[in-house]
């Protein structure tokens, strides 16, 4: 246990190290974790096909991130101003599904040789400017295989500076396990806002995402850029820093959940 902590710390502060390369000196700085206080980011998901929706995402206040699908009409454009808005861009990688048998553009799939697989997940990153970190989009069969996942932390490995985002779309997903195993920083979604696209339904979500950081210290959650979440968090996101709670770009929570880790196995050793 404690070897295996050495490393996953020490591959983390690499990482850190690589991130920060890729900042330019000019970008605001980020917001700093506040330890006591309990905190959660943000995801927007299926950003890059939208470009009204899309723009409203990135005027949301605070640091929420914004996750590209690959190929979408406006992910070039919007990923761009999302990174001039200080907002942290993400691929959102298409992964196969149990229930869809319809494969999407950049979609990484079961039957895929190595080779194959490796070569789509490339096409992807590099489609998407600015990009920081990743999750799937759908992947319910995909996520739930230890050797495909073990290529993609592979590869998010061998880019450098990426973090990873298991979505949770299955509850047999294996990924968040296979991204420590690899060095990967990670961390798994908590609450989706708005698997229910109603104001009252995404409402009782994100204080179901508050709920969660006051009890764990940390949540994180995702949503998708609809008229109802977009009209929830512009609503919400202004009074978290009354109610004590922080919002940290995904970055800076995997950063406090890493910290959270070592400070508990540090009193475990003792």
């Amino acid at each position: 246990m404690h070897l295996y902590t050495a490393i996953w710390r020490y591959a983390f502060a690499v990482w850190l190290a690589g991130a920060a390369a890729f900042s330019t000196a000019d970008e605001p700085g980020e917001p700093l974790a506040d330890n006591r206080r309990p905190a959660i980011a943000l995801i927007i998901d299926d950003m890059g096909n939208q470009q009204g929706h899309g723009l409203r995402v990135i005027d949301l206040p605070g640091p929420v991130a914004c996750a590209f699908l690959p190929y979408g009409a406006f992910t070039d454009s919007l990923a761009r101003r999302a990174h001039s808005r200080n907002k942290e861009v993400m691929l959102h990688l298409p992964m196969q599904a149990v229930e869809h048998d319809s494969q999407q553009a950049g979609m990484l799939t079961l039957d895929m040789t190595q080779q194959q697989f490796l070569a789509e997940f490339r096409r992807a990153i590099d489609a998407v400017p600015h990009v920081s970190g990743l999750n799937n989009h759908m992947g319910s069969l995909l996520t739930r295989h230890p050797g495909s996942m073990a290529w993609l932390m592979q590869a998010i490995g061998s880019r450098g500076g990426l973090f990873f985002v298991d979505s949770r779309t299955t509850k047999a997903t294996v990924a968040e396990q296979l991204a420590m195993e690899y060095g990967i920083p990670s961390i798994a979604r908590k609450v989706f806002l708005d698997n229910v696209d109603e104001v009252t339904a995404v409402r009782a979500q994100f204080r179901q995402l508050l709920a969660d950081a006051r009890r764990e210290g940390i949540a994180l959650g995702i949503g998708h850029p609809r008229p109802a979440t977009l009209r929830v968090l512009a609503e919400e996101l202004p009074d978290l820093d009354e109610q004590g709670i922080q919002l940290l770009p995904v970055a800076s929570l995997i950063e406090m959940q890493t910290n959270r880790r070592s400070t508990w196995q540090a009193s475990l050793s003792r």
